[in-house]
């Protein structure tokens, strides 16, 4: 995958967070960084972008599926912390903003970007042309696969493979090869008891109806015109069974149904997710002491190859 790939593939994502703060109302997520942290050419950017998303009626189900992804790792980051987390992983980090308007203190919770360098190194050139200042407790983990694995570069930054940790995987899995994502999910299975992953995954097409199918097929010529063609598609049922011989204990698939009732139930603006989002939640076995909640203080209450 070329460079300028990456980089499109991560200012699309971001893009598209911006586009919910400025149309949609209620937010499904509030992202203040997505409009700061697209670039200088920004208010021409999502002025071009608005009129194609009005124009289009494909690109509000696009949009509403890059912002809910983003929603439902945060709430379960939430969860996760509340148990006693402290380390959270975000695999192919993109623009993400998450580390820079987390609720939690520094003491509580160390989030490792992990990106190509490249990408990662034009990430960091666009923070500081925002003026986003990294906070302490961020760690960015450049990992060139080619030379070296996801869990050698994580231990060079600091990363404690005896901690629970939660990773999160978003926008990723449909452009690596079935063995990349499989492999890396084996990986994080042997991460410590209470260790946890969401990923998003596009279900197979011969699973949608035939109107479901127009739909893939539109946006799957879209995304391969761009020089990112889609590789990789799950069976719900079959990616759950895999998961749990895997050695996770707790796996719960979330499909566009339950997606829409969570999080956009009664919109007056009709935003709701396309039928091929699906959001996975896994997690190692179960957590020993599960009612034992850690208290959040003043926080209030979200091509990777082994």
């Amino acid at each position: 995958m070329q460079e300028d790939r990456r980089t499109w593939a991560a200012q699309r994502g971001a893009i598209k967070r911006a586009e919910h703060q400025l149309l949609d109302h209620p937010k499904v997520l509030y992202d203040p960084l997505a409009l700061r942290i697209i670039g200088k050419d920004s208010d021409s950017i999502m002025e071009a972008e608005i009129l194609q998303s009005e124009a289009s009626p494909l690109l509000p189900f696009l949009r509403a599926a890059t912002v809910v992804r983003s929603r439902f790792v945060e709430d379960k980051l939430d969860l996760g912390v509340r148990r006693g987390v402290d380390q959270y992983v975000i695999l192919g980090a993109g623009l993400d903003t998450f580390a820079y308007r987390k609720p939690y203190p520094e003491s509580l919770l160390h989030v490792f970007e992990v990106d190509h360098p490249m990408t990662q190194a034009w990430k960091r050139d666009r923070l500081e042309e925002a003026g986003i200042t990294p906070p302490g407790d961020l760690t960015f983990v450049p990992v060139d696969f080619e030379t070296q694995t996801l869990m050698e570069g994580l231990r060079d930054a600091g990363y404690d493979p005896d901690k629970s940790t939660f990773f999160s995987m978003l926008g990723v899995t449909p452009y690596l090869t079935m063995e990349a994502v499989m492999a890396t999910l084996r990986l994080i299975a042997l991460a410590p008891e209470g260790s946890e992953i969401v990923f998003d995954y596009l279900i197979w097409p011969s699973l949608l109806n035939s109107d479901q199918r127009l739909f893939f097929e539109r946006f799957a010529q879209k995304v391969a015109s761009a020089g990112e063609p889609w590789q990789t598609f799950f069976d719900p049922e079959m990616l759950k069974q895999d998961l749990r011989a895997m050695g996770y204990g707790y796996v719960k698939d979330n499909g566009p149904d339950e997606i829409d009732v969570l999080y956009f139930k009664n919109r007056k603006d009709g935003l709701r997710v396309w039928k091929l989002t699906h959001l996975m939640n896994a997690r190692i076995r179960d957590v020993k002491h599960a009612a034992i909640h850690r208290p959040l203080g003043s926080c209030g209450r979200t091509e990777l190859i082994c």
